[in-house]
This record gives structure tokens, sequence and C-alpha cells, in this order.
């Protein structure tokens, strides 16, 4: 299954990691990969300042856009829906059983997404997500192809 999405340096997409939105009228967000983790960034959340100073690179999923918080209010909306983001990820790391973890995480972003553009997720990128390696990843994709 080949992957051509690539991650791209941060700053290629934001520039001075400057606080920004992904639109939460699309299906988009961001992987943001960070020192030893990644974090997905969907519909609604805040990307740049002050979360991801420590992030170089990203990937962009979906038909991306960012967009600059009109607000304050706006911006801590932003905030919070970006901790429920996270949340989401941390649900499916707490199941123990890595193969399990690596399907989930696909049949989350699978149903948001649809199988074509998580076809082109890398899987290190998934894996990053959830705690995994890259090959459990690969794996649960040729084991279950059509898990949503």
């Amino acid at each position: 299954m080949p992957n051509s999405s690539q991650p791209i340096p941060i700053d290629q997409l934001i520039p001075n990691h400057e606080p920004l939105i992904v639109n939460p009228r699309r299906r988009n967000g961001l992987i943001l990969y960070k020192r030893y983790h990644a974090e997905f960034a969907g519909p609604g959340a805040a990307v740049g300042k002050p979360f991801d100073l420590d992030c170089e690179f990203v990937l962009p999923v979906g038909d991306l856009e960012l967009i600059h918080p009109e607000s304050d209010d706006a911006r801590k909306r932003a905030y919070l829906i970006r901790r429920q983001w996270i949340l989401l990820t941390r649900q499916i790391t707490d199941n123990p059983d890595p193969l399990q973890r690596a399907q989930r995480i696909i049949e989350q972003f699978e149903g948001f997404f649809g199988a074509d553009t998580v076809a082109q997720i890398p899987d290190e990128a998934l894996a990053l997500l959830v705690g995994v390696l890259p090959l459990t990843v690969r794996i649960v994709r040729y084991q279950f192809p059509n898990s949503a």
C-alpha cells in the first residue's frame, strides 16, 4: 500500500508557529510530529502557538485549510476543541493491545476521512498517534483492509 503523503516542515505551513485554527467546516486536519509521538488536530482545533512549539513536521490530512482566529473567544474554543482531539486519541492509546490501538485509529480516520484518504497516510504517522510500531499499522492495514 503506497503512502504518497509525506510530512513537511511546520514552518512551511505555519510560519513562526502562529496561532491558527483548522477550518471547522471541512473534513481536514493535521498530524503534528512531536519528538516521540504525534498529535492530531482535527476540524476546529487550534494549531501553532502555544501548543506546537516542539513540533517540527506536519502532515495535512484531507482538504486542509487553516484560518486565523476571529476573536479571543474563537481562540479559546479552538483550544478546547484541540484538547478534545487529544482526549479522543488518548482513549485509543489506553488500550494495552497494540494491534487493537492500530485498528482503532485506522477505523476512526476511515470513518471521518474515508479509506482512500487514510490509505495515503504513512504508517509511521498513524503509529506515532497511538504508540505502536509502524509495522503494527502495516499488519492491521493488510489483515483488515476495510476495517471501517
